[in-house]
């Protein structure tokens, strides 16, 4: 589990893809990492398979590669990262799987005095779990969705400590980004979908 409060902006060092998937070489200033521990990387939960000399390695299957953006990272790209929570820690964020949802889309960014409006074209199943002031992941970040001007279309508010601290600031229209819906929302909508109440996803 995690929070979506990112503790280290990573880059990508190494790429190698095969018919198994994709591996990832990744930058980080993370002392300690060992074999089998979980990071978030960008909001998908990936395993470090082996560490290096400031580095970690993780191994990427396909099914994870369809639901992602990972294809897509080349060296030198800067990832959001973060290590999994542990027991007793502050939950300054929302509960986070790391389990990526979809692929989201940046249609339109409007800077509006001390904040930045991001408006996403979200998929159908993170659409239907997000409700305004819910929370949302993007790229790994804990956010409040701050509305949601039309159906498919969820708006998020950047403030500056996010922009300075995460990739978010990055982001333009065109852009594409990894997203995970509430935990909560997703079971509330799992059970309407399987009452009726709901369209198929």
């Amino acid at each position: 589990m995690f929070t979506g409060i990112i503790t280290a902006i990573g880059e990508v060092r190494r790429r190698s893809s095969s018919e198994t998937g994709l591996e990832l070489t990744i930058a980080c200033p993370y002392a300690g990492l060992a074999p089998g521990e979980s990071i978030a990387v960008d909001g998908a939960c990936l395993t470090v398979q082996e560490t290096g000399d400031g580095d970690f390695t993780s191994h990427i299957i396909q099914t994870s590669l369809d639901r992602t953006n990972f294809m897509t990272y080349d060296v030198g790209r800067r990832l959001n990262l973060e290590r999994a929570v542990r027991a007793g820690d502050r939950l300054g964020g929302h509960l986070v799987q790391g389990h990526v949802d979809g692929v989201g889309t940046v249609e339109r960014v409007v800077q509006r005095e001390d904040a930045r409006l991001v408006d996403l074209r979200v998929p159908p199943q993170v659409a239907k779990a997000s409700v305004p002031l819910g929370s949302i992941t993007v790229d790994g970040v804990s956010l409040t969705v701050n509305a949601i001007p039309a159906p498919g279309l969820i708006q998020i508010s950047l403030i500056p400590f996010t922009l300075q601290h995460t990739t978010l600031g990055q982001r333009q229209a065109g852009d594409r980004v990894h997203l995970e819906a509430d935990t909560i929302g997703k079971y509330v909508a799992e059970m309407l979908r399987a009452r009726g109440d709901l369209g198929a996803s």
